[in-house]
């Protein structure tokens, strides 16, 4: 089995002892034993501080610092034995490493052990030595776990953090992307009205324009003479001919007129002809 951390007192009788204590220095030093073998160690150890008002010796610094040390004041102990200086150097140093042992400062607890080792050869000091060597060691595995782990941490909140900043992002880059189609489909749709109405605006113009045309055909395929009365759509020669015959109609309602309703004769000189026809005297008039 493993031995367990272990304190060596190097105290006269097991306990406390001055040698050039007074009187009442011994009565307190009684008291403080009492109470230190009741495990009362704070009780104790306020005897112990009466004492060393008067009689502050390296051996009641010891002592109290054996008595803090059992009480569980580690601070209060290194104190007491750093000022312990002139008792057994051996002992010192190993209860000064056990205080740092107890503390968790591996490293100071491994440094006192060494001392003390080179005051004396002792297995007990040997033992702590290893042991806070282990803790040591421990502790820093630990450590390096946890940092393994706060690194890990790290790491897998970095890669939160960057899916998280790439999610948001992509969804900015998807907002971005549906106001351009927005825009551009409106764009579109302007564009495709602004065409149906030019569109419409030209067939509009197309239909007037095609209604004007057969307006101007239709009146070229139908003139007006002077009178109104539609064209016969002759040709031009027998246009003029048929104003002769219209002049000869009305030369010859003027000379019936002239002749105030007589009755017509069955004869007539040709109108419209300068030739003068001889007369036949032969024939007789009517």
């Amino acid at each position: 089995m493993k031995k367990t951390i272990m304190i060596l007192f190097t105290v006269h009788c097991s306990l406390f002892t001055l040698l050039s204590a007074g009187l009442t220095d011994f009565k307190n030093i009684e008291k403080a034993n009492r109470a230190y073998e009741a495990k009362e160690y704070g009780k104790s150890a306020t005897f112990l501080e009466g004492i060393k008002k008067s009689n502050a010796t390296s051996e009641l610094h010891y002592n109290l610092g054996n008595t803090y040390y059992k009480k569980g004041d580690y601070d209060k102990a290194i104190e007491e034995y750093n000022t312990a200086k002139g008792v057994d150097e051996a002992s010192r140093q190993y209860n000064l490493g056990n205080s740092y042992f107890k503390k968790g400062e591996y490293d100071k607890a491994i440094k006192h052990y060494e001392e003390s080792l080179k005051h004396r050869d002792d297995p007990d000091a040997k033992h702590n030595l290893e042991e806070a060597k282990k803790e040591k060691k421990k502790r820093q595995e630990e450590q390096k776990k946890k940092q393994k782990n706060k690194d890990k941490n790290k790491k897998k909140d970095d890669k939160k953090k960057q899916d998280q900043k790439k999610q948001n992002k992509n969804k900015k880059d998807d907002q971005k992307k549906k106001k351009d189609q927005d825009q551009k489909q409106k764009k579109k749709q302007d564009q495709q009205k602004k065409e149906k109405k030019d569109q419409e605006g030209k067939e509009k113009k197309n239909k007037e324009g095609d209604k004007d045309k057969s307006d101007a055909k239709k009146k070229e395929q139908k003139p007006k003479d002077k009178k109104g009365d539609k064209a016969s759509g002759q040709p031009k020669e027998q246009k003029k001919m048929s104003k002769e015959e219209k002049r000869k109609a009305q030369e010859l309602k003027r000379l019936l007129k002239k002749m105030g309703g007589k009755k017509t004769p069955t004869m007539i000189y040709q109108m419209g002809e300068n030739k003068k026809h001889k007369r036949d005297n032969n024939v007789k008039p009517w």
